[in-house]
């Protein structure tokens, strides 16, 4: 990364900025779970798939990978019979754990609402 690239700031509103990419990915469920989990420690992926739960082996795979490509996880492999691999927040990953929990958290705090909005809207009586 150049320093020029560092000092670079995108504009999500604008369509051709690669920030609406990275907003598709730190809006994606399984990277607000994952992120959330990985807060508390490095991780084996059995443990982290168990962790989030409901993520199949083959989303979560995906979902590390984009992950690491994006500079916010590391996988470290290491030489032992059975192989283990762990998985870790970056700094990068770090600072984003603040923004994630409180969107998770609001989730969590308002989903009754929403369900409830839901359910008006769908009877109709939204009109």
């Amino acid at each position: 990364m150049t320093s020029a690239t560092a000092a670079w700031v995108g504009d999500g509103y604008d369509p051709e900025c690669p920030t609406r990419v990275l907003l598709d990915r730190v809006g994606d469920k399984w990277t607000v779970l994952v992120i959330g989990v990985l807060a508390d420690g490095p991780m084996r992926f059995t443990a982290l798939r168990d962790r989030v739960g409901g993520v199949s082996g083959k989303v979560l795979t995906a979902t590390l990978r984009a992950l690491a490509r994006d500079g916010l996880v590391t996988r470290t492999a290491y030489p032992t019979i059975p192989p283990r691999v762990d998985y870790e927040l970056t700094d990068l990953g770090r600072s984003l754990q603040g923004p994630l929990d409180v969107i998770r958290d609001w989730s969590e705090q308002h989903i009754a609402a929403v369900i409830a909005h839901r359910d008006k809207f769908d009877d109709g009586a939204s009109e």
